[in-house]
């Protein structure tokens, strides 16, 4: 019997763990702790410790399928890839878009947006980053320079004051949860801002629930304290930051007294007190955030504020200390640093800039996209909807909208008016049901290749067994197709290796990395020269502005786009749980995950459980303007009164069937995290 160990980085959220993959006989068939994991030291938490049980699992997608009368045969990939090319060269560049994947590797998420551009020509390419981090990669951008968390997951246990808002923390990155337990038996205070007392408010010295949607008046009202009390850093603010008068005329308002941000969050005017003399007062201050903050129409609001409190009490550039936001998946950071965005190439080189057009032209030897800024996802539905036949054609690679996008009624009316679409993926999702042509592709234990984490921290993923059948791995997939398409020069790879140094090329933020130099603990961009040691913390000196000097930001606050009413009197918001994963497409086929929760719910609190005659665990309509769900009720003390919650993995009571499309108007980000709601019994006909 032939057993080896793989070691490899996790395919679930952002923290970017290792483990080792066990392999028998060329079949993985169980995970193993890999004690000198650089992020989580051979700990894991429920999805990582099985995330090898749907590897392998029986309906993976093995062959090439082509839908023929409304029906999937199989077909050759020689027929697959002749329809496709076929097909594309058919429409003109701005009939078609492209989606990539975060939860592919660095390499094939290059891959694909230089696909968009220079094969198709097209500029709408995008990924699921809009759906939960794009507020983060706009606002922070803006402050600071540079849109990515600014300190790494092993320095938060240095805090001696954690402010945690939007983040259920210990659920959503439990492995991170470890640095802030660490930082608790070092003498740090805790404080958690959330409408549900979750995994993550049972570790809080400080808990404050609070309303969704109300977290620009909470966090303008702790600035007002603390900007009363004298108690910002003085020196900082001169020294590295501008427009602070600016900021500060807003927040001194009467509408951000305590009293009025008490009134307005639902939090107890002492407890705001609290947090602002911790916050203020502690030797270094952490704030870490998560979709709690970046899911809403103001998102990019609500970033931005988090910045002006951390710059306010002078917490930038130090260990323990930055705006830290934990990003959502695997490779979310990844595909936005490797250009998967409509307005970027890698490392966030402007589209719209002359000299990155030359360069990218010049890199890839041919014509590109016209340098203007492309669809996002959320306006590729929209425009599908609302505009038929302007969008025509669409390459999909491991991303499921049928199930993650808001007003799920909308996307499907939007899918319905395409003549023609590609899901390359590794089984048959909701969205791939809707193909023409669905390419068989490979999992993470089957490919090599790169990820970086929400530190980033860019890791190797490492191959442990071929992918099943006939399907491919992802850069091979597309390399074939743009060769099939008369551009196999520009795609000549041989292995992922090579597709990463011309990344590194690129790209300023990965010239110092290679393959030998990310092993074994990764490199933390930017690393801009071949003997830099990586950026831990960003902003040690100056911040990334043309200038230097971070920008403090005047913000109103404004209430979510749909407030309850008569007809729809609760907050919805949605989120995840520990044991399921974003659409489940690989959760819902491991085992051990599935049993743990193997439905969704809508949590309701027992005042309005018991105004509203519902009982714990009894099947109700929730109901939007948008459509209604029919979803056992959670009757629970762990949620606010006036706010209800549901986790989004489930088809079966699908809470972005509910959920608002309504759009930041900078990161066109949908306000998953706020909508109008109503609750019903189901009553016998």
């Amino acid at each position: 019997m032939d057993i080896k160990y793989v070691s490899t980085t996790c395919p679930y959220c952002g923290t970017g763990c290792g483990f080792n993959l066990v392999v028998r006989n060329g079949r993985v068939v169980d995970t193993a702790h890999w004690q000198r994991a650089p992020v989580n030291g051979g700990k894991l938490c429920p999805k990582g410790r099985y995330a090898h049980e749907f590897i392998n699992s029986p309906d993976r997608l093995t062959r090439p399928l082509i839908k023929k009368d409304g029906q999937f045969v199989e077909a050759t990939w020689d027929e697959a890839y002749d329809l496709i090319a076929q097909k594309f060269k058919s429409y003109k560049p701005e009939e078609m878009a492209c989606l990539s994947s975060a939860r592919v590797s660095n390499e094939e998420n290059y891959l694909m947006q230089k696909f968009a551009r220079s094969v198709l020509k097209t500029p709408h390419i995008d990924h699921c980053a809009r759906l939960c981090h794009a507020s983060t990669v706009a606002g922070l951008a803006i402050v600071f320079g540079s849109g990515a968390m600014t300190n790494s997951i092993g320095d938060i246990a240095e805090s001696k004051c954690l402010f945690i808002i939007g983040s259920n923390t210990f659920e959503q990155h439990p492995l991170i949860g470890r640095s802030i337990i660490r930082a608790k038996e070092n003498g740090g205070k805790v404080i958690y801002a959330d409408p549900r007392d979750t995994a993550t408010a049972k570790q809080a010295d400080l808990y404050m629930p609070f309303t969704s949607g109300t977290d620009v008046a909470v966090l303008n009202g702790l600035m007002q304290e603390i900007i009363r009390n004298g108690w910002e850093d003085k020196e900082f603010i001169e020294k590295r930051t501008k427009d602070f008068d600016k900021m500060k005329e807003v927040v001194m308002k009467e509408d951000y007294s305590l009293e009025n941000v008490s009134k307005i969050s639902g939090i107890p005017v002492e407890s705001l007190k609290t947090a602002a003399e911790w916050i203020a007062k502690a030797e270094v201050a952490s704030l870490i955030y998560s979709m709690g903050i970046t899911q809403h129409t103001v998102g990019v609001d609500n970033v931005k504020s988090t910045a002006n409190l951390m710059m306010l009490t002078g917490n930038m550039g130090k260990a323990g200390g930055g705006v830290n936001p934990l990003r959502g998946q695997n490779n979310v950071q990844g595909a936005c640093d490797m250009g998967c965005l409509p307005n970027v190439y890698t490392g966030y080189q402007k589209v719209t800039e002359e000299a990155a057009q030359k360069k990218f032209a010049s890199a890839w030897c041919c014509g590109i996209a016209e340098g203007k800024v492309g669809y996002t996802v959320t306006e590729m539905i929209n425009v599908l909807a609302d505009e038929p036949g302007k969008l025509k054609a669409m390459y999909i690679m491991g991303e499921n909208p049928m199930l993650s996008d808001p007003d799920l009624h909308h996307v499907e009316e939007a899918f319905g008016n395409l003549e023609f679409l590609v899901v390359q993926d590794i089984f048959m999702s909701e969205t791939a049901e809707l193909a023409d042509v669905v390419l068989p592709a490979s999992c993470y234990a089957e490919k090599d290749g790169t990820q970086t984490n929400t530190e980033r921290r860019v890791q190797r993923l490492r191959k442990a067994q071929e992918p099943p059948g006939e399907a491919k791995e992802d850069w091979k997939i597309i390399c074939e197709l743009a060769g099939r398409m008369g551009m196999g020069d520009q795609f000549a790879f041989a292995d992922p290796e090579e597709v990463f140094n011309e990344i590194a090329a690129v790209t300023p933020s990965y010239h110092g990395m290679n393959y030998a130099r990310l092993d074994p603990d990764g490199l933390h961009w930017p690393c801009p020269s071949i003997d830099h040691p990586g950026t831990p913390i960003l902003h040690t000196e100056k911040f990334a502005t043309p200038d230097g000097l971070g920008i403090f930001s005047p913000i109103e606050w404004k209430p979510p786009a749909e407030v309850p009413d008569a007809e729809y009197p609760f907050v919805l918001t949605t989120g995840r749980i520990i044991w399921q994963w974003h659409t489940g497409t690989m959760t819902r086929r491991s085992w051990s995950l599935e049993k743990e929760a193997p439905t969704g719910w809508i949590e309701i609190n027992p005042e309005d459980a018991e105004q509203l005659g519902i009982k714990d665990g009894e099947l109700v309509t929730a109901s939007t303007r948008r459509g209604s769900v029919d979803v056992p009720a959670k009757v629970t003390g762990e949620i606010k009164k006036g706010v209800m919650f549901m986790p989004f993995h489930y088809k079966e009571c699908a809470a972005n069937v509910l959920t608002n499309n309504a759009l930041d108007p900078i990161a066109k980000i949908p306000e998953f995290k706020a909508c109008a709601v109503k609750v019903e019994k189901i009553t016998e006909a």
